[in-house]
């Protein structure tokens, strides 16, 4: 007798290796499509008199200042919109992560339910802004 618990004869014990790659590749194809539609689209943040727009990527696309909001010879006031812009782009990449998470997330039931870096910012897979 052989120590094959599968009667059938198949070393595999039935598992099918070609159904396992064309799911795979099914899989491929939906986290493209997913990753291609984030990209063309935009979300927006804003602190103060400040509005950013960053991809769904989470990439900055845009930035505008609201006239008269800051006194461009004043050094505290350029301060104060340096640190504006860091908020807005901030508030702006969490709406594009929470984006991406959702765009995404269905796809991670495939993979075990865990996608990494993919749900958050989508890392440096597709142009993302790592450590931001």
């Amino acid at each position: 007798m052989t120590d094959n618990p599968d009667l059938t004869g198949d070393p595999m014990g039935g598992f099918d290796l070609g159904a396992m790659l064309e799911q795979a590749q099914a899989m491929q194809a939906q986290l493209v499509a997913a990753q291609s539609e984030l990209a063309a689209r935009t979300v927006d943040g804003a602190a103060g008199g400040v509005e950013v727009t960053v991809s769904g990527t989470g990439e900055l696309v845009g930035v505008r200042i609201s006239a008269g909001s800051f006194d461009g010879g004043d050094e505290e006031s350029l301060a104060d919109l340096g640190d504006l812009v860091v908020a807005a782009f901030r508030d702006a990449k969490s709406r594009a992560d929470a984006m991406a998470a959702a765009a995404l997330g269905p796809l991670a039931g495939g993979l075990g339910g865990d996608l990494g870096d993919l749900g958050g910012g989508l890392g440096g897979l597709t142009g993302g802004s790592p450590g931001v």
